[in-house]
């Protein structure tokens, strides 16, 4: 049985991981009308990434006899500004996302909830490569500066995206 506290500390998780997609959902269409479809598509396909994210709590609490309960996201903003700022600003948020996640494996850790801690695992690692991802895109819209060549070539690189490989089942 999952103990009440991580009940709580999960569901909170999964609100976040909802809020993230979401949140590059509203990216994507932002990209999608600056006539940026493949820095569109790369938002799209972390949208789908995130949701996925926010699935393995549902299914991780329920499996652990806990009940998930859903909670309100807030609409994203509908202008983000320029590309680099856009990816700033997915990187702001992806520090978040591992700073949750490391305060949510230090709990499990105190808690001596093993299954929790093997479950978290597999995020701390997702988190390194997220920020990594991340903060390489910021890097290159730096160099780009205003060249808007370059800014052409990188949506056409961020364009061939694929969505990730199905993780193991975890539990």
């Amino acid at each position: 049985m999952l103990p009440q506290a991580t009940n709580e500390a999960l569901n909170d998780q999964l609100q976040l991981e909802f809020a993230s997609a979401y949140q590059y959902l509203g990216m994507a269409a932002h990209f999608a009308a600056a006539s940026l479809p493949g820095f569109s598509h790369w938002m799209r396909m972390q949208h789908d990434e995130e949701q996925a994210h926010a699935l393995k709590f549902f299914e991780f609490i329920t499996q652990r006899g806990g009940r998930v309960a859903l909670q309100g996201i807030e609409a994203p903003p509908a202008e983000y500004g320029s590309p680099l700022e856009v990816f700033e600003r997915s990187l702001e948020h992806e520090r978040l996302v591992t700073e949750r996640i490391h305060a949510l494996y230090g709990r499990a850790v105190e808690a001596r909830d093993y299954p929790t801690q093997t479950f978290l695992q597999w995020f701390v690692n997702e988190q390194v490569e997220e920020e990594s991802t991340v903060q390489e895109i910021v890097d290159r819209l730096r160099l780009a500066g205003g060249n808007s060549t370059a800014l052409l070539f990188l949506d056409r690189e961020l364009a061939s995206r694929s969505a990730a490989a199905p993780a193991a089942a975890q539990g």
